[in-house]
């Protein structure tokens, strides 16, 4: 038997220490910041009209930080050890302060949507102004967490945090438009035409405010990837991985062009005192929003370490 040389090619498949519940975790947590926040402002305002819209969001805060949680608890490898969170504490982890806010934010959350349900205005004002720092942190840390990850070029950069704040207002006003719209087309039609008129045209002005977050987010998108293509040779090829990669149709396609441009085409454009459209244009901000967590925790790690 003759025995030639023989090459052997292993491929080691690259694993991804986080996975879309993570994603999912994301972007749950953003629409709870954000309406919290939409909620609080209709209330710090006081004025009637902005009641209907406060206490939608206010009972939608709570409801999406229940269902944020999940993700991380299905992420865990024996999901039933979620509660070592609570009690064993590492204090030089971000994880840790992270597992504090999970825990005032909703139970300030909670008793915010109460007071605000029951018409009780300057106890909601005080718990809406304590609550807006926690939305933010339990949000921006998210962030955070990926920003202190230094051999990942994607996340490393101090834009992270605010990136994910600001994304966050754009679903967050999104999703409030939506159920502001279902509201008064299927639960509102016994109202006054006035009254009416008057709920869509808050809704536009909702609509006006998300296109112009969308600005602030796209102009933080657009300075991050700059600073990545100006970098080091990691960070080059992880601006490239977004733009030109496996990962540009979902970035450059989906989350720029689908869920940022078209959306502020159709809110600051000739349709923009159309229903329909920032309807339509909202659900294209959330799809886009999605997209971005998706880019941003799987295109994160897709670059091997080695």
């Amino acid at each position: 038997m003759e025995h030639g040389d023989v090459n052997v090619v292993y491929t080691v498949e690259h694993q991804l220490p986080l996975i879309m519940y993570i994603g999912q975790y994301f972007f749950f947590t953003g629409l709870s910041a954000g309406s919290f926040v939409i909620s609080v402002i209709a209330t710090l305002l006081g004025r009637k009209e902005f009641k209907p819209i406060g206490k939608i969001t206010a009972i939608l805060a709570p409801i999406l930080l229940v269902v944020a949680p999940l993700n991380l608890i299905a992420d865990l490898e024996q999901p039933l050890r979620f509660w070592h969170l609570m009690v064993y504490y590492n204090w030089t982890s971000p994880i840790t302060y992270g597992s504090f806010l999970l825990t005032a934010y909703p139970i300030v959350g909670i008793i915010y949507a109460f007071m605000v349900y029951t018409d009780r205005q300057t106890p909601a004002k005080v718990l809406g102004i304590l609550g807006i720092p926690l939305a933010i942190s339990v949000h921006g840390y998210t962030g955070f967490i990926l920003a202190l990850a230094k051999a990942r070029s994607l996340w490393n950069t101090a834009a992270m945090p605010t990136i994910f704040i600001i994304s966050a207002m754009v679903s967050g006003i999104g999703l409030v438009v939506i159920i502001a719209a279902i509201r008064l087309k299927w639960f509102n039609k016994e109202a006054s035409p006035e009254t009416r008129e008057q709920d869509k045209r808050l809704i536009l002005q909702l609509a006006q405010f998300m296109a112009y977050t969308i600005m602030m987010d796209l102009f933080l998108i657009v300075s991050d990837v700059l600073v990545l293509l100006t970098a080091h040779s990691d960070a080059l090829e992880a601006g490239m991985l977004i733009l030109t990669g496996n990962f540009a149709p979902l970035f450059v396609g989906v989350e720029i062009i689908l869920g940022a441009i078209i959306p502020m085409i159709l809110v600051l454009g000739p349709t923009r005192k159309s229903l329909t459209a920032v309807v339509v244009a909202s659900i294209l901000v959330n799809i886009g929003v999605y997209a971005m967590r998706f880019v941003m925790v799987i295109g994160g790690q897709t670059i091997p370490l080695s």
